[in-house]
C-alpha cells in the first residue's frame, strides 16, 4: 500500500510534464507557422499598400482595430477562428 501512495503522485507529475511538453511543442509549431505565413504574405501586403492610393485599406484597418478594442472584453469562440493562413488578408477584398 505504501508503494501505491508513492506511485500516484509521481504518475501525476509525469503526466503533467508530458502534457506541458506537448502543449509547448504545439505552441512552438504554431509560432513557426505564423512566421512562415507572415513571410509568405508580406509581398502581398506591400503590393496592396502600394496600390492603396485613396487610403481605403488604412481606414478599414483602423476601423477594425477600433472594433477589436471595443470587443476586447468578449472572448472569441474557437469555431469562429479561421484556419486559412490568408485570413489576415480578408480586408483586401
Amino acid at each position: 500500500m505504501f508503494i501505491y501512495l508513492e506511485a500516484a503522485p509521481m504518475q501525476t507529475l509525469v503526466s503533467r510534464l508530458t502534457t506541458t511538453f506537448i502543449a509547448d511543442a504545439i505552441e512552438l509549431v504554431k509560432g513557426f507557422g505564423k512566421i512562415v505565413v507572415h513571410i509568405a504574405t508580406a509581398p502581398i501586403e506591400r503590393m496592396a499598400n502600394a496600390c492603396d492610393v485613396g487610403g481605403v485599406l488604412a481606414r478599414r484597418q483602423s476601423a477594425r482595430r477600433l472594433r477589436a478594442m471595443r470587443n476586447a472584453h468578449r472572448p472569441r469562440a474557437p469555431w469562429k477562428r479561421s484556419l486559412s493562413p490568408f485570413a489576415s488578408l480578408h480586408y483586401l477584398t
